[in-house]
């Protein structure tokens, strides 16, 4: 079982305030890292919670459409930790209108945080990780609009199949240096950006009747998928995706 084990690694995650990103959070930390915590808003609750674990959190508030300053969040983790090995683009915003109403300023909205942002803080971590002769590991969040269209929806779908798209190429590429890149794709989560759909009678019980396990996920769903990924475990897993989906795809 040690090769599950992140003792004395350093773990980036994105959006790490509440829902998905606060859940990975605290599950690396029980796994063993340390983690530093990237979102706009307080972190105070998601720091509580990764200290009661025995984990250090170092909290950090970034714009992460401030892309030319990206690499600073890996620069300040390792002067906190001394080292970083693990990055969770977990991060993601979404607009919901129909496809005729969309404009260019919505489009960039979804797409600067759910893409962008993701590229180019995995280039400012591979950076580090090249130049210090060292592997580690990268986890994208995607979403079943990675494989689906959805509704209403348009820049969260083109941004989330652009995140497989991006995990495949940053795995060909990467994979030499030891750096594995691989992807999530949560199924319908218990989130806030899920509550518009969880609250409508109608969507509501679609979407149940499709999901074999006959639940909405939760947060905690996804920390078994992270915590193999940023582990020694799956060191020979590059450009894949895990769907954590109670089945929805097999329908």
């Amino acid at each position: 079982m040690d090769l599950f084990s992140l003792e004395g690694k350093v773990a980036i995650v994105t959006g790490s305030s509440r829902g998905l990103g606060q859940a990975i959070a605290v599950g690396l930390a029980r796994a063993g890292a340390n983690v530093v915590g990237v979102a706009r808003s307080s972190q105070k609750e998601t720091k509580k919670l990764v200290e009661e674990t025995g984990g250090e959190f170092f909290p950090m508030a970034f714009d992460l459409r401030n892309f030319d300053s990206l690499h600073e969040i890996v620069k300040l983790a390792k002067q906190r930790f001394g080292s970083v090995d693990i990055l969770i683009n977990n991060a993601g915003t979404t607009l919901r209108k129909p496809a005729l109403e969309f404009t260019p300023k919505d489009w960039d909205q979804v797409l600067d945080v759910n893409l962008k942002s993701v590229f180019f803080l995995s280039q400012a971590f591979a950076r580090e990780l090249v130049a210090n002769n060292k592997g580690g590991k990268i986890v994208n969040i995607a979403s079943m609009q990675s494989f689906q269209g959805g509704i209403l929806i348009t820049p969260y779908t083109a941004s989330k199949h652009g995140v497989l798209g991006l995990t495949k190429v940053l795995a060909n590429e990467w994979a030499k240096y030891g750096i594995n890149v691989n992807a999530i794709a949560p199924g319908y989560m218990e989130t806030e950006m899920t509550a518009p759909l969880r609250e409508d009678p109608v969507r509501n019980r679609e979407i149940l009747s499709r999901i074999p396990a006959g639940r909405w996920g939760k947060p905690e769903d996804l920390i078994g998928a992270v915590v193999f990924l940023a582990s020694e475990a799956s060191d020979y897993i590059n450009g894949s995706v895990v769907v954590v989906d109670g089945g929805w795809l097999s329908r």
